[in-house]
């Protein structure tokens, strides 16, 4: 195993210039979870009635239909499937810290991915709305001389929703490492008369740090995956128009 990282994720296994991280391994690890989940909901579907398993996977269709019918409209109704992945999937790497992986959103290269992936839906849109040559003339309006600002901003958009996302989970890593540290010098300050080892316990550390860990590890996980999503569905359904 080696000891170089790319993007903070070890590499595990190198195939000439091939390499597979712990990004990688960790997403496919995530993604086999994901289809477990689903395999196990779905069993055994029933038209009427069914088991506590049918209920929550019909609560969950009906959400995330609701959700995309809400935000693109009828004409996207194909699309709850893509945004529940993209959601699960984002949560669930930032979760994955909690277990003590390491987490694929901690990885630039992973949000890159998935915002290319949505950049390529909104320029398939843009086009299909108003043809190549109609998707061209876009980068003209309202004026010829906007046409650098308008290249500029759509790039803009792929990079801005995987720092966006980068960000947030990155900065929470940050503090949270901050405020350990900073604790640990507390203690050594304010305990130092005890004796021997003692002296060395972080006592401060106890309590805090778990309560940063409901907001860092589990809301600010689950929220950047809502807004990923959501950004997903707005850029897309409006490049429809």
């Amino acid at each position: 195993m080696s000891n170089i990282e790319i993007s903070g994720a070890k590499i595990l296994v190198r195939f000439g210039s091939v390499v597979i991280t712990e990004t990688v391994v960790n997403t496919w690890l995530i993604m086999l979870v994901i289809f477990i989940a689903c395999r196990i909901l779905t069993r055994g579907l029933t038209v009427r009635g069914g088991t506590k398993r049918q209920m929550v996977a019909e609560w969950i269709v009906t959400k995330v239909n609701g959700l995309v019918k809400t935000n693109m409209g009828e004409a996207f109704r194909d699309y709850p499937p893509l945004i529940a992945a993209i959601m699960a999937l984002s949560a669930l790497c930032s979760l994955s810290s909690m277990v003590g992986l390491y987490a694929p959103t901690s990885d630039l290269s992973t949000l890159v991915g998935w915002s290319l992936m949505v950049f390529v839906l909104i320029t398939y849109y843009k086009i299909r709305a108003n043809g190549f040559l109609g998707y061209l003339k876009g980068y003209t309006e309202p004026i010829v001389v906007m046409l650098p600002m308008n290249i500029v901003s759509e790039i803009a958009t792929p990079i801005s929703m995987a720092f966006r996302h980068f960000g947030n989970v990155a900065s929470g890593t940050v503090v949270t490492a901050l405020v350990y540290a900073a604790l640990s010098a507390l203690s050594a300050a304010v305990f130092k008369f005890l004796p021997g080892a003692l002296a060395s316990i972080p006592f401060f550390q106890v309590g805090l740090p778990a309560v940063l860990s409901l907001y860092f590890d589990i809301f600010s996980s689950c929220i950047q995956a809502f807004i990923f999503s959501m950004l997903t569905m707005a850029y897309v359904s409006a490049a429809a128009q």
